[in-house]
């Protein structure tokens, strides 16, 4: 008879390579999650908590508040009072959700192979959801917000020194100066509301040239050192365009359904940037070219709930659903310009 083999045999012959148990890796697994720096749809205008999925907002008249109302004031009499307009403009937030299933039989089987960490599958759910909310929040400020049509003051990039109207000369040109472009309509903006441009938002590809630009790197040699040397980043060129916030757009999706050939690309126009002021927070003084109405539509203030529940009897699943909603919305129109095909 022989000997019996011991839970000590058994992990020599495993050193050895002769025994291969079906397990998995348990700190190691592939998971192609996005950095949070890539995401970009918060960082331009600001998020509105709302208590009501749709309700009004006022706009008062930027004409009236602008214009010089004092008179002199005649003997005996008084001025007439000064007027300012108002007009209401409403919001509308709209519910998302997502749901994504676990096969609990299947599940089993890969908790007893002693897999990585993420072998609980809520877990890894919860974490797809959260992700996947933050590529639907960007494609939605892509959609309302930083592509051709959405605002009045737009502008087209031409490989030409010959510009007219509401054209300019590309980026990747060498005759284009885009400090003083942006300067001035930087300008522009501010003649027209009082309110200089304090965000930037750069596609992957603007962001490239720009970084290369003859002029902008005329603007930086001489602030390096041979330890050092001279860089062009983000923060470089928010200095440089005097902007409170630039962001690149940076986020990628796979733009196929299911089933499809992937077909991955970047959720901004990375050939386009948009220039706009807004508020870091709601304010009832100050205007902002946009804003991201966010709806809690539980009621427990929560902006992203995530929530569990059991599969129909005799499926042996359960489900993990997310919930969303928002209202992505241009208020200020004469405070934004966008910029297409800048490279």
């Amino acid at each position: 008879m022989g000997r019996k083999v011991t839970a000590a045999d058994i992990q020599v012959e495993i050193a050895k390579g002769a025994f291969r148990p079906h397990t998995a890796l348990s700190n190691m697994a592939l998971s192609y999650f996005q950095s949070d720096k890539n995401y970009f749809a918060r960082t331009i205008f600001p998020m509105c908590p709302v208590s009501l999925s749709a309700d009004n907002y006022y706009i008062f008249s930027k004409e009236d508040l602008l214009r010089d109302s004092w008179k002199r004031k005649p003997a005996y009499g008084k001025v007439e009072p000064a007027v300012l307009g108002e007009n209401g403009q409403t919001y509308a937030c709209q519910v998302d959700q997502m749901i994504v299933g676990i096969d609990q039989i299947r599940q089993t089987d890969l908790i007893r192979r002693q897999g990585p960490s993420i072998r609980d599958p809520r877990q890894q759910r919860t974490r797809m959801i959260a992700t996947q909310a933050n590529i639907h929040q960007d494609v939605l400020f892509a959609k309302n917000f930083f592509k051709a049509g959405v605002w009045e003051n737009e502008f087209a990039g031409v490989d030409s020194v010959s510009v007219t109207g509401k054209q300019f000369i590309k980026f990747t040109n060498g005759n284009s100066d885009p400090i003083s472009f942006i300067e001035e309509r930087a300008t522009e903006m501010e003649e027209l509301t009082g309110r200089r441009p304090n965000r930037m938002a750069l596609g992957v590809n603007v962001y490239n040239a720009l970084k290369k630009h003859p002029a902008i790197l005329e603007r930086v040699k001489y602030s390096g050192s041979t330890a050092n040397p001279a860089m062009v980043n983000a923060n470089v060129l928010s200095q440089l365009f005097e902007m409170e916030r630039l962001s690149v757009q940076r986020s990628i999706m796979n733009n196929a359904a299911l089933g499809e050939e992937a077909k991955m690309q970047y959720i901004g126009d990375p050939n386009a940037f948009l220039l706009a002021y807004a508020t870091d927070s709601p304010a009832v003084d100050e205007p902002s070219a946009g804003y991201i109405f966010t709806w809690d539509m539980l009621g427990n203030g929560n902006v992203l709930p995530i929530r569990q529940y059991e599969g129909e009897q005799g499926t042996h699943s359960e489900f993990i659903e997310g919930l969303m909603a928002t209202d992505m919305k241009k208020t200020g129109d004469d405070l934004a310009m966008f910029f297409k095909d800048a490279v």
